[in-house]
Protein backbone atom coordinates (compact mmCIF):
# COMPACT_ATOMS: atom_id res chain seq x y z
CA UNK A 1 0.00 0.00 0.00
CA UNK A 2 1.11 3.87 -0.52
CA UNK A 3 -0.04 5.14 2.55
CA UNK A 4 -3.91 6.49 0.98
CA UNK A 5 -5.57 4.60 3.48
CA UNK A 6 -8.03 7.03 5.41
CA UNK A 7 -6.92 9.99 2.95
CA UNK A 8 -9.66 12.18 1.10
CA UNK A 9 -9.55 13.02 -2.21
CA UNK A 10 -11.46 14.56 -4.97
CA UNK A 11 -11.48 13.28 -8.37
CA UNK A 12 -13.29 14.67 -11.41
CA UNK A 13 -14.94 13.06 -14.10
CA UNK A 14 -14.77 10.12 -11.84
CA UNK A 15 -18.55 8.60 -12.94
CA UNK A 16 -17.21 6.71 -15.92
CA UNK A 17 -14.15 6.34 -17.87
CA UNK A 18 -10.21 6.89 -16.81
CA UNK A 19 -11.94 8.69 -13.90
CA UNK A 20 -13.77 5.56 -12.13
CA UNK A 21 -10.62 3.34 -13.15
CA UNK A 22 -8.85 5.95 -10.40
CA UNK A 23 -11.77 6.32 -8.13
CA UNK A 24 -11.70 2.24 -8.03
CA UNK A 25 -7.91 2.09 -7.39
CA UNK A 26 -7.44 5.14 -4.57
CA UNK A 27 -11.27 3.04 -2.74
CA UNK A 28 -9.04 -0.33 -2.99
CA UNK A 29 -5.80 1.43 -1.36
CA UNK A 30 -7.99 2.42 1.34
CA UNK A 31 -9.00 6.16 0.61
CA UNK A 32 -12.28 8.02 0.34
CA UNK A 33 -13.34 9.82 -3.19
CA UNK A 34 -15.84 12.33 -4.00
CA UNK A 35 -17.17 11.31 -7.08
CA UNK A 36 -17.92 13.64 -9.93
CA UNK A 37 -19.54 13.62 -12.86
CA UNK A 38 -22.46 15.86 -15.71
CA UNK A 39 -24.92 13.48 -14.79
CA UNK A 40 -26.49 12.82 -11.04
CA UNK A 41 -28.13 9.90 -11.83
CA UNK A 42 -24.81 8.18 -13.39
CA UNK A 43 -22.40 9.97 -10.32
CA UNK A 44 -25.46 8.12 -7.73
CA UNK A 45 -24.93 4.54 -9.55
CA UNK A 46 -21.57 4.98 -9.75
CA UNK A 47 -21.57 5.79 -5.98
CA UNK A 48 -23.56 2.63 -5.11
CA UNK A 49 -21.56 0.39 -7.02
CA UNK A 50 -18.03 1.80 -5.49
CA UNK A 51 -19.52 1.73 -1.87
CA UNK A 52 -20.03 3.48 1.48
CA UNK A 53 -15.72 5.25 1.13
CA UNK A 54 -17.66 7.08 -1.90
CA UNK A 55 -19.58 10.53 -1.83
CA UNK A 56 -20.98 12.10 -5.39
CA UNK A 57 -21.76 15.24 -6.70
CA UNK A 58 -22.41 16.77 -9.91
CA UNK A 59 -21.79 20.02 -12.08
CA UNK A 60 -20.66 21.09 -15.05
CA UNK A 61 -17.07 22.21 -15.19
CA UNK A 62 -17.85 24.87 -17.65
CA UNK A 63 -19.50 27.04 -15.34
CA UNK A 64 -16.58 28.72 -12.79
CA UNK A 65 -18.36 27.83 -9.61
CA UNK A 66 -18.41 24.08 -10.04
CA UNK A 67 -14.70 23.65 -8.97
CA UNK A 68 -15.73 25.47 -5.74
CA UNK A 69 -18.61 23.39 -4.64
CA UNK A 70 -17.39 20.18 -5.62
CA UNK A 71 -14.23 21.00 -3.14
CA UNK A 72 -16.81 21.93 -0.48
CA UNK A 73 -18.98 19.15 -1.21
CA UNK A 74 -15.55 17.28 -0.82
CA UNK A 75 -15.35 18.76 2.67
CA UNK A 76 -18.61 18.30 3.63
CA UNK A 77 -18.55 14.32 2.93
CA UNK A 78 -15.18 14.05 4.62
CA UNK A 79 -14.09 16.66 6.74
CA UNK A 80 -10.75 17.15 5.16
CA UNK A 81 -9.26 16.98 1.27
CA UNK A 82 -5.88 15.78 0.88
CA UNK A 83 -5.69 15.40 -2.98
CA UNK A 84 -7.44 16.55 -6.30
CA UNK A 85 -7.18 14.50 -9.54
CA UNK A 86 -8.10 17.02 -12.53
CA UNK A 87 -9.08 14.38 -14.27
CA UNK A 88 -12.50 15.86 -16.38
CA UNK A 89 -12.11 16.76 -20.11
CA UNK A 90 -13.78 16.98 -23.55
CA UNK A 91 -12.05 16.38 -26.98
CA UNK A 92 -14.44 17.08 -29.58
CA UNK A 93 -12.86 17.05 -32.86
CA UNK A 94 -12.21 19.97 -35.24
CA UNK A 95 -11.02 21.25 -38.75
CA UNK A 96 -8.04 23.27 -39.07
CA UNK A 97 -10.13 26.83 -40.56
CA UNK A 98 -13.00 26.15 -39.08
CA UNK A 99 -12.67 26.82 -35.54
CA UNK A 100 -15.36 28.83 -33.47
CA UNK A 101 -15.23 31.44 -30.76
CA UNK A 102 -17.85 29.39 -29.16
CA UNK A 103 -16.05 25.93 -29.64
CA UNK A 104 -12.68 27.12 -28.64
CA UNK A 105 -13.91 28.89 -25.21
CA UNK A 106 -15.64 26.03 -24.31
CA UNK A 107 -12.87 23.98 -25.12
CA UNK A 108 -10.55 26.28 -22.61
CA UNK A 109 -13.48 26.43 -20.15
CA UNK A 110 -13.76 23.03 -19.64
CA UNK A 111 -10.09 21.61 -20.12
CA UNK A 112 -7.37 24.55 -18.83
CA UNK A 113 -9.50 27.32 -16.83
CA UNK A 114 -11.61 24.53 -14.59
CA UNK A 115 -8.61 22.45 -13.50
CA UNK A 116 -6.81 25.87 -12.84
CA UNK A 117 -9.94 26.61 -10.75
CA UNK A 118 -10.17 23.31 -9.18
CA UNK A 119 -6.42 23.48 -8.14
CA UNK A 120 -7.24 27.13 -6.38
CA UNK A 121 -9.93 25.59 -4.43
CA UNK A 122 -8.42 22.86 -3.46
CA UNK A 123 -5.06 24.75 -2.33
CA UNK A 124 -7.19 26.92 -0.25
CA UNK A 125 -8.79 23.86 1.56
CA UNK A 126 -5.07 22.46 1.98
CA UNK A 127 -4.17 25.67 3.53
CA UNK A 128 -7.40 26.14 5.51
CA UNK A 129 -6.40 22.42 7.34
CA UNK A 130 -3.12 23.51 7.43
CA UNK A 131 -1.96 20.31 5.29
CA UNK A 132 0.22 19.17 2.68
CA UNK A 133 -1.85 17.83 -0.51
CA UNK A 134 -1.28 16.55 -4.00
CA UNK A 135 -2.67 17.38 -7.22
CA UNK A 136 -2.18 15.46 -10.27
CA UNK A 137 -3.60 16.97 -13.38
CA UNK A 138 -4.41 14.36 -16.36
CA UNK A 139 -2.87 16.02 -19.34
CA UNK A 140 -2.12 14.30 -22.73
CA UNK A 141 0.61 13.17 -25.40
CA UNK A 142 -1.51 15.66 -27.82
CA UNK A 143 -0.11 18.82 -25.75
CA UNK A 144 3.00 18.24 -27.40
CA UNK A 145 1.56 18.75 -30.97
CA UNK A 146 -1.47 17.01 -31.77
CA UNK A 147 -3.47 15.86 -34.65
CA UNK A 148 -4.67 18.19 -37.02
CA UNK A 149 -8.48 17.51 -36.12
CA UNK A 150 -7.09 18.38 -32.30
CA UNK A 151 -5.42 21.38 -32.49
CA UNK A 152 -7.64 23.37 -29.71
CA UNK A 153 -7.62 20.01 -27.76
CA UNK A 154 -3.82 19.91 -27.49
CA UNK A 155 -3.50 23.75 -27.27
CA UNK A 156 -5.72 23.46 -23.89
CA UNK A 157 -3.62 20.47 -22.77
CA UNK A 158 -0.23 22.49 -23.45
CA UNK A 159 -1.82 25.10 -21.29
CA UNK A 160 -2.00 22.57 -18.74
CA UNK A 161 1.59 21.77 -18.52
CA UNK A 162 2.73 25.24 -17.59
CA UNK A 163 0.28 25.55 -15.24
CA UNK A 164 1.66 22.23 -13.25
CA UNK A 165 4.93 23.80 -13.83
CA UNK A 166 3.58 26.99 -12.26
CA UNK A 167 1.93 26.04 -9.72
CA UNK A 168 4.29 23.29 -8.13
CA UNK A 169 7.01 26.02 -8.37
CA UNK A 170 5.36 28.47 -6.11
CA UNK A 171 3.76 25.67 -3.97
CA UNK A 172 6.69 23.73 -3.02
CA UNK A 173 7.32 25.21 0.14
CA UNK A 174 3.85 24.36 1.69
CA UNK A 175 4.61 21.02 1.00
CA UNK A 176 1.50 21.20 -1.94
CA UNK A 177 3.32 19.03 -4.70
CA UNK A 178 1.69 19.26 -8.31
CA UNK A 179 2.27 16.80 -11.03
CA UNK A 180 0.68 15.51 -14.51
CA UNK A 181 -0.23 12.66 -16.20
CA UNK A 182 0.33 12.94 -20.23
CA UNK A 183 -1.53 10.42 -20.39
CA UNK A 184 -1.47 8.82 -24.08
CA UNK A 185 -4.08 6.62 -26.24
CA UNK A 186 -6.28 4.85 -23.79
CA UNK A 187 -9.34 2.67 -24.24
CA UNK A 188 -12.78 4.06 -22.58
CA UNK A 189 -16.49 3.30 -23.75
CA UNK A 190 -16.40 6.68 -25.26
CA UNK A 191 -13.35 6.64 -27.10
CA UNK A 192 -14.85 2.92 -28.43
CA UNK A 193 -17.58 4.73 -29.31
CA UNK A 194 -15.69 7.64 -31.51
CA UNK A 195 -13.43 5.00 -33.10
CA UNK A 196 -16.28 3.12 -34.38
CA UNK A 197 -18.13 6.41 -35.69
CA UNK A 198 -14.90 6.60 -37.49
CA UNK A 199 -14.54 3.41 -39.37
CA UNK A 200 -12.97 0.81 -37.03
CA UNK A 201 -14.66 -2.48 -36.13
CA UNK A 202 -15.44 -3.61 -32.37
CA UNK A 203 -12.04 -5.38 -30.70
CA UNK A 204 -9.79 -2.76 -32.75
CA UNK A 205 -8.43 -1.50 -29.41
CA UNK A 206 -6.61 -5.32 -29.35
CA UNK A 207 -5.28 -4.82 -32.77
CA UNK A 208 -3.10 -1.89 -33.15
CA UNK A 209 -0.51 -1.21 -35.28
CA UNK A 210 2.71 -1.55 -33.37
CA UNK A 211 4.06 1.81 -34.88
CA UNK A 212 0.97 3.44 -32.58
CA UNK A 213 1.29 0.86 -29.72
CA UNK A 214 4.24 -1.59 -29.03
CA UNK A 215 1.89 -3.74 -27.60
CA UNK A 216 -0.33 -4.47 -30.51
CA UNK A 217 -3.30 -2.90 -28.10
CA UNK A 218 -3.82 0.52 -26.31
CA UNK A 219 -3.62 1.15 -22.19
CA UNK A 220 -6.33 0.41 -19.84
CA UNK A 221 -7.54 2.64 -17.78
CA UNK A 222 -6.38 0.74 -14.32
CA UNK A 223 -3.51 1.29 -15.74
CA UNK A 224 -3.78 5.17 -15.81
CA UNK A 225 -5.25 4.61 -12.24
CA UNK A 226 -1.85 2.90 -10.98
CA UNK A 227 0.51 5.70 -12.13
CA UNK A 228 -2.45 8.37 -10.41
CA UNK A 229 -2.49 6.41 -7.26
CA UNK A 230 1.10 6.80 -6.92
CA UNK A 231 1.61 10.39 -7.95
CA UNK A 232 -0.96 11.13 -5.48
CA UNK A 233 0.99 9.03 -2.77
CA UNK A 234 4.04 9.80 -0.56
CA UNK A 235 5.83 7.14 -2.47
CA UNK A 236 6.65 10.08 -5.34
CA UNK A 237 7.06 12.33 -2.64
CA UNK A 238 8.75 15.10 -2.33
CA UNK A 239 9.04 15.52 -6.38
CA UNK A 240 6.97 18.21 -7.70
CA UNK A 241 6.08 19.81 -11.00
CA UNK A 242 6.89 16.75 -13.82
CA UNK A 243 5.06 15.94 -16.39
CA UNK A 244 4.97 12.18 -16.67
CA UNK A 245 4.25 10.50 -19.83
CA UNK A 246 2.35 7.89 -19.66
CA UNK A 247 2.54 5.70 -23.02
CA UNK A 248 4.40 2.51 -24.62
CA UNK A 249 7.07 4.32 -26.12
CA UNK A 250 9.03 7.33 -25.91
CA UNK A 251 7.74 10.55 -26.62
CA UNK A 252 11.05 12.53 -27.25
CA UNK A 253 13.57 11.06 -30.26
CA UNK A 254 11.59 8.33 -31.85
CA UNK A 255 12.59 7.15 -34.68
CA UNK A 256 11.36 4.49 -36.98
Amino acid sequence: MRGLSGKVFLVTGSSHGIGRAMAERLIAEGAKVLVHGLDQAEVDATCRELGPATRGASGDLADPATAQALVDATVAAFGRIDGLVNNAGIYPRGVIGETTAAFFDHMFAVNTRAPLLCAEAAIRAFRAQGSAGAIVTVGSLNAWCGLSNLTVYSMSKGALMTMTRNLADALGPERIRVNQLNVGWTFTANEDATQQREGRKPGWETQVPLRHAPTGRIMQPAEIAAHTAFWLSEESAPVSGQIYEVEQFPVVGRLG
